[in-house]
């Protein structure tokens, strides 16, 4: 699956991005009106006006958190708050005072910080109830300033093992017309990252971290949001289960068809841990209006849409690429959806406990929560012998093609309205790229394979997938004897074996049955070996 960069730092992206996207749709005046197992300070809205000034001598200013919510207020045992003082760090007037040197954005006051630190266990206790997870001890809480953030970003991405995977697969995502042959990803990725923060949970550390240019206001349902992944790893080990799905295709070397389906593993488990996190935050909010995810649908419905968007704020989320944008924001779009519609179906053990003892496999369960509702089983793809077909060539990247990257690609060719049509009818797929050997700086070469529901669909997605090519090359010469309209945009269906001619080789889709086959920039020969392992025994 072509993967953004989320276990080693997921829950650090769009947080503030949902915040606000929940005051558009109306859900803003929950903020003001906290849920009523919250303390009455909870319910005291906070001063918003200027920082302390950084050379505040008054000692009264300074935050002096303790332990948070008592015993009653909490629902946690005494012995898991015992000496709580060790599980948080005091605010510094200094720091969380004196204005960034890079912009003049406001910063929340000592005495905010400590009313939020306090807030940390009365939220938690909201979590626990809200999602039958129970709490173990207390959680860790720090207020962090946007240098801080920016650092770990960078150290995360740094050893994050998808974010490696990442760099190379960003060639092939640049073969598939999925990012600009110029773009630099890991730049950018910093900079929407930092855009969209507004606070994060660290498994590592057990640590909920605050943020000091945020106000109270967004942070508090967003502290819903991260304390729900603290119970989560709490109950399940939250970094060690999420491992559990994250295999490296490139490490094996006997692939297995097994592998392929595996390789979906990790964005599935991603959606569940960020959709159960959705679900708390949204209830959160919807509580003072004693409503909740399960009977309000459409607040699910409307923070989607304006989740795909982003706010006038996030400059750049608004300007990234559709292939970034759709997988950052689909473990909480799609997440949130499938949570909602298995809470509705079987209740709240199932919705929170039931996907971590029996987790979602891929993107198909996730965006079509009835599948792994009834239990749905797609057998893999059967592999040709790469080995031997790609003798003279070096594996540089390989990985599943789920109904998600189907969704993008689609989306990014021929936009959402083909897209959604087209997505629910993926059956399987794979790609595998490689370069020539002694040649790693050469031509990538591609071959994609997918199945599809019908021969029809299979027709329809050849189509799209013939459309985009008219978008990814402006010099794209078809083949003599291909009876093809002169515009590929005019394609609404593609059957039959063609082949074009480009700048950086030939591509050739041949479709029979219910199997599309790709091949981009390899040699007749490659090409001709890929027809006969794959499309031989397919049925017309």
């Amino acid at each position: 699956m072509f993967r953004p960069p989320r276990p080693g730092i997921i829950r650090v992206f769009a947080f503030l991005l949902l915040s606000l996207s929940l005051a558009y749709v109306g859900l803003g005046q929950a903020q003001s009106a906290p849920p009523s197992s919250a303390p009455a300070a909870t319910q005291q809205k906070p001063d918003q006006g200027s920082s302390v000034r950084p050379d505040s001598k008054n000692d009264d200013n300074k935050a002096k958190p303790s332990a948070g919510g008592n015993d009653a207020d909490s629902g946690q045992d005494k012995s898991s708050n015992q000496d709580n003082s060790s599980d948080q760090e005091k605010p510094d007037d200094d720091k969380s005072a004196k204005p960034d040197s890079k912009t003049t954005e406001t910063k929340i006051t000592p005495q905010q910080a400590e009313q939020l630190f306090h807030e940390v266990d009365t939220i938690l206790d909201f979590a626990s109830k809200d999602t039958d997870l129970p709490i173990k001890h207390g959680v860790k809480r720090r207020l962090i300033n946007r240098d801080e953030v920016v650092s770990y970003l960078k150290k995360n991405m740094a050893e994050d093992k998808d974010v490696q995977r990442l760099r190379r697969t960003e060639l092939v995502l640049k073969k598939f017309g999925l990012l600009p042959k110029d773009f630099n990803l890991q730049s950018f990725l910093v900079d929407l990252l930092e855009e969209q923060v507004a606070g994060y949970y660290d498994a590592k550390t057990k640590t909920v971290n605050l943020l000091d240019w945020v106000s109270p206001e967004l942070q508090r349902p967003v502290l819903a949001h991260e304390l729900t992944h603290a119970l989560q790893d709490q109950n399940f080990g939250l970094d060690k289960w999420l491992k559990k799905g994250s295999d490296d295709l490139d490490s094996k070397r006997n692939l297995t068809p097994d592998d392929i389906t595996k390789d979906e593993n990790s964005e599935a488990r991603q959606a569940v841990v960020e959709g159960q996190a959705m679900v708390t935050l949204l209830d959160y909010m919807l509580a003072p209006m004693h409503r909740n995810v399960s009977d309000s649908p459409e607040i699910v419905d409307m923070l989607n849409e304006d989740m795909q968007t982003g706010t006038p704020d996030s400059v750049q989320f608004k300007n990234a690429p559709i292939f970034l944008k759709e997988s950052l924001t689909f473990p909480y779009r799609y997440g949130v959806e499938f949570e909602a519609e298995v809470l509705r179906a079987q209740g709240k053990q199932k919705a929170f406990t039931g996907p971590f003892q029996n987790p979602p496999r891929t993107s198909r369960e996730i965006m079509e929560p009835k599948t792994y509702l009834a239990g749905e089983h797609i057998p893999p793809l059967p592999l040709p012998d790469f080995k031997k077909i790609f003798k003279d060539y070096e594996r540089f990247d390989i990985g599943a093609i789920g109904e998600f990257d189907v969704d993008i690609l689609a989306e990014q060719y021929a936009g959402k309205e083909v897209a959604h049509h087209i997505y629910p009818n993926w059956r399987g797929g794979y790609y595998y790229s490689v370069h020539a050997k002694g040649d790693p700086q050469g031509m990538l070469g591609l071959v994609f394979v997918s199945r599809w529901a019908s021969a029809k669909a299979a027709e329809e997605f050849a189509g799209v997938y013939a459309h985009g090519m008219a978008e990814r090359y402006k010099n794209l010469e078809a083949a003599p004897g291909n009876n093809l309209p002169a515009n590929l945009k005019d394609l609404r269906t593609l059957g039959g074996d063609h082949t074009w001619k480009t700048p950086e080789g030939d591509i050739v889709i041949a479709v029979k049955g219910d199997t599309v086959l790709v091949t981009e920039s390899l040699n007749s020969g490659i090409t001709e070996q890929f027809r006969k392992a794959v499309l031989a025994s397919t049925a017309q």
